[in-house]
């Protein structure tokens, strides 16, 4: 039988409202990769929308989590880091980059940190630059535009965006570290909305788009991250691997939006993965 295939992934998890690792877990999973969890933080609810939730900052466990893991000599065929709340965090995840970085594995980073052309209101002016440094030990970045000017320490700019833009932003992406740049929220016109795939080692940029479906969903990014990495790890390329996590995302906001469920909830990820599992030739 296939050496099963295992993924360590370090995001925060809430309770309630599809993000995060209640989005990576079953999405991987289901692609048939092990998935091993490292949770940041433990919320009620995500902060988007909701009022009152509970927050529970477990960056005292990081770095026993991360010893305990090296006693049991884990290996680990990518490492993928979501939403990480402060520097300290920073610090912890770029260490846990050096111990379990392979020459064969894979490390992918999403620079969860803004959106819409605004930092996060909760992490100071200058926590782009540490987000930059751990950028830099990454395989991949998978950054939405704003996320990309802020690494980049340029002005965000509002779209549709001109292709010199977008390949500038790649370009300059890739001088950080990753030789490879998945940038999202990409648009060259109001109809469609997709993403922007450069390999600096082949020179290749590509485009997937979609049909713009009205409205801002919660989540969208944990799950195109998410299923980009689970169709890698099933031996597509950079490429087609987005045009797979593009359709997924789509179809889930889709599927949302006829059912009119509360934005709040995230999306309905969960319909879809039949069809993403005939996608990677699962089934």
């Amino acid at each position: 039988m296939k050496r099963q295939k295992r993924v360590a992934a370090i995001h925060d998890i809430s309770g309630f409202g599809r993000c995060s690792l209640t989005v990576a877990l079953p999405i991987i999973s289901a692609a048939g990769i092990e998935t091993s969890v490292m949770p940041t933080a433990v919320l009620s609810t995500h902060t988007g929308g909701f009022e009152g939730f509970t927050y529970r900052d477990l960056t005292g466990d990081l770095l026993p989590f991360a010893e305990h893991w090296k006693s049991l000599n884990l290996k680990f065929d990518a490492v993928y880091s979501g939403f990480l709340g402060s520097f300290e965090q920073l610090d912890i995840i770029s260490g846990f980059f050096d111990d379990f970085k392979t020459d064969d594995n894979l490390i992918l980073v999403d620079p969860v940190m803004a959106d819409n052309g605004a930092l996060y209101k909760i992490f100071p002016s200058d926590f782009p630059l540490g987000m930059r440094k751990l950028c830099s030990k990454a395989d991949i970045i998978i950054p939405n535009i704003t996320e990309a000017a802020l690494l980049l320490g340029e002005p965000y700019l509002e779209g549709p965006y001109s292709e010199s833009y977008i390949e500038h932003l790649l370009k300059g992406l890739t001088e950080i570290g990753p030789e490879k740049v998945v940038l999202t929220g990409v648009f060259f016109d109001e109809k469609t909305l997709g993403a922007a795939t450069y390999d600096k080692v082949s020179g290749q940029i590509a485009y997937t788009f979609s049909d713009r479906i009205p409205g801002y969903y919660h989540g969208t990014g944990d799950v195109f991250g998410s299923v980009l990495l689970a169709a890698l790890l099933n031996d597509f390329n950079l490429e087609q691997s987005s045009r797979i996590a593009v359709d997924f995302t789509t179809d889930s906001i889709q599927r949302t939006a006829a059912s009119k469920t509360d934005i709040r909830f995230g999306v309905r990820f969960e319909d879809v993965i039949p069809d993403f599992l005939r996608r990677l030739g699962k089934c």
